[in-house]
């Protein structure tokens, strides 16, 4: 089982510690970085988180910086280090430039893009955005549909209900072939059968083992249903808020998590050294190696 990281950075990271904390990362040896997206918030909103208890997101942020920007300057800053997005709101962006910016960052990067996707939840934002809330899963798809034509047609060309693109030149591709793996994101049963239509794989948030071996049930039902098996797929799964224990590590990987994606939010380089140290530490493995 691999194990990755979640950080977010904001205007309240300032540049010298983002680049120490991916260096420190990429050199402990910890397999991938994953960055979350929202290009606004709000002080007071009506849509409900559905990964706390009060419906909001604790500490109430007021800023991101966009993942992709993020993590193209970490690729700038590091060598091995895969670069997630945990997760990039796929029906809130414009897909042509959605494309753009993954097959950039691939191409970047070396081809160590792990491209983390989600229908999002904000509505406020979308409304801010002039992007419709309603039909945005079946939005999502067909946007994904654009991006791998995009990525995999020497001339592209998609015909959609909502995107309509004439044969056109879309280069650099990315390195990665067919393209950069598409994790998509959600517990529900409408994400699971994302997952299972076109996911290379499931990152799955907030989950207990236990809770997790429900949801794989489900997922390999749905696998089956479109000819295709948990072997076809990726299982990534951050625990988010519950805590990383030995017992739960082991039960993680007895169900077959393929990444671990551990939260590793930190004020400091001496602070988040001492979480990574821990996380090392309980996952047996040794600052340098890839877990």
């Amino acid at each position: 089982m691999q194990i990755g990281a979640t950080m977010a950075f904001s205007q309240d990271s300032p540049v010298e510690y983002i680049v120490a904390a991916a260096r420190l990362l990429d050199e402990a040896g910890l397999h991938s970085l994953w960055l979350p997206e929202h290009v606004m918030f709000f002080p007071a909103y009506a849509s409900r988180y559905p990964y706390s208890d009060d419906g909001r997101l604790a500490g109430n942020p007021k800023g991101l910086i966009d993942p992709f920007a993020a993590l193209t300057f970490v690729a700038a800053h590091t060598r091995r280090i895969r670069l997630g997005t945990g997760i990039c709101l796929v029906p809130q962006r414009q897909p042509i430039y959605t494309a753009r910016l993954v097959a950039d960052l691939d191409y970047l990067s070396g081809g160590r893009v792990d491209f983390g996707i989600g229908i999002g939840w904000l509505e406020e934002e979308f409304a801010a955005l002039g992007m419709p809330f309603a039909g945005r899963a079946t939005r999502c798809a067909e946007y994904i549909g654009v991006m791998k034509a995009l990525w995999t047609q020497e001339v592209a060309e998609f015909h959609g209900a909502t995107v309509d693109i004439a044969p056109c030149y879309f280069n650099p591709k990315p390195l990665q072939k067919p393209h950069p793996p598409i994790l998509v994101g959600g517990e529900s049963d409408a994400a699971l059968r994302r997952v299972a239509a076109f996911g290379d794989g499931w990152y799955g948030f907030d989950l207990e083992p236990e809770q997790l071996r429900g949801r794989l049930a489900r997922l390999d039902a749905l696998l089956a249903e479109h000819g295709r098996a948990r072997r076809d797929i990726a299982v990534f799964v951050c625990p988010n808020r519950h805590r990383l224990t030995e017992e739960s590590l082991a039960a993680y990987r007895n169900c077959g998590v393929d990444q671990l994606i551990a939260p590793l939010f930190a004020r400091s380089i001496d602070d988040l050294k001492r979480r990574v140290d821990r996380l090392l530490e309980l996952t047996g493995t040794t600052s340098g190696s890839r877990p």
